[in-house]
């Protein structure tokens, strides 16, 4: 069987999700050399490992190379099977990493599928389970994703310890979708998530945000939540407009002052409020592969950053698409088209 060569080496661990997700999705197998070489610590991490396995695990593949630090990786999917699955990454490894790894592949599957992830939720170099439940699933509903993700117990980094459970219905149809205007702005809530740790903290980030964003009482929220293995901080703004919805996200560092890490989100906030986008830079990312699935798509973002073009490259070597970006000054306007 003839294998697509890719190079992992011009992007991050992305590029191997999405290879992942699109041989299991078109059938065809892999050989990706250098997963991750440009990062500190190359090669194959927990939760690309679990990723890995899943993967394997639902179609029955075949795979060499999957071991932690691996740099090489081979796949060959076969058939995914629907059902009800259980993956442990173990560390406080991303779970909605390998939900949106898997999430295509099930939603193309006969039947419904439940899957049970337990690891990290709420890691800061990964989407969190709030921005899969309030951003990125009510997207791809507008594309003709039926799922849902439902938090049992939160995982914060570096200790890990929670998790999720998502459920996938077949999806008979995508729909080639536009995100161009996000409509008029509805609301603006600000969140501090705590978790064994003082509510001083939240305090201070909420006073920040409320500020900074002009917010009042009623929309900042200090939640305490059930400890899982150790402590942790998250403050999360939730931006509804008319037509779609975006969460921003900052953790709690040791080191670091409340105030700047909810000085960081109210800056992003305020550049995704500033622009005339409708998607922000994090969920443009994680958009293509579902409009290429679908044949064509089209939306408004506040940048092309690097991960939305190495992946474009990667997803028009499996699907017969060509994805192209171009600014107007005022937003960066992206398609996918047949």
């Amino acid at each position: 069987m003839e294998l697509l060569q890719l190079d992992g080496s011009q992007g991050g661990g992305q590029l191997l999700r999405s290879a992942l997700t699109l041989s299991l999705c078109t059938g065809t197998g892999f050989l990706m050399e250098g997963i991750r070489a440009g990062r500190p610590r190359p090669g194959l991490m927990r939760q690309h490992l679990t990723a890995v396995q899943a993967a394997c695990a639902i179609s029955g593949g075949e795979i060499q190379g999957a071991t932690l630090g691996s740099t090489t990786l081979r796949f060959v999917p076969g058939p995914v099977t629907a059902g009800e699955y259980t993956f442990v990454i173990g560390t406080a490894g991303s779970t909605m990493l390998v939900l949106q790894t898997l999430l295509p592949a099930f939603w193309q599957a006969r039947g419904a599928t439940r899957l049970r992830l337990e690891g990290g939720t709420h890691n800061p170099l990964a989407p969190n389970a709030d921005f899969i439940a309030e951003t990125y699933l009510p997207a791809l509903r507008r594309i003709g994703v039926c799922a849902s993700v439902e938090l049992e117990s939160h995982g914060f980094y570096p200790a890990g310890g929670g998790a999720v459970t998502a459920s996938v219905e077949p999806c008979t149809k995508l729909e080639q979708t536009v995100f161009a205007s996000r409509g008029s702005l509805v609301s603006i809530r600000a969140t501090a998530l705590m978790s064994a740790l003082s509510a001083s903290i939240g305090r201070r980030e909420l006073f920040v945000l409320g500020k900074r964003l002009d917010l009042s009482e009623e929309d900042l929220e200090l939640r305490s939540v059930r400890p899982a293995t150790g402590p942790g901080n998250a403050v999360l703004v939730r931006v509804e407009h008319e037509d779609h919805v975006e969460l921003f996200t900052g953790y709690g560092e040791r080191g670091v002052a409340a105030e700047k890490v909810a000085e960081r989100v109210a800056t992003a906030v305020r550049h995704y409020l500033d622009s005339q986008a409708c998607v922000s830079e994090h969920l443009a990312d994680q958009l293509l592969l579902p409009m290429a699935l679908a044949g064509g798509g089209e939306f408004t973002t506040c940048t092309a950053s690097d991960h939305l073009t190495s992946n474009a490259a990667l997803i028009e070597k499996f699907l017969p698409v060509e994805i192209s970006w171009k600014s107007d000054g005022e937003a960066w306007r992206v398609r996918v088209d047949l």
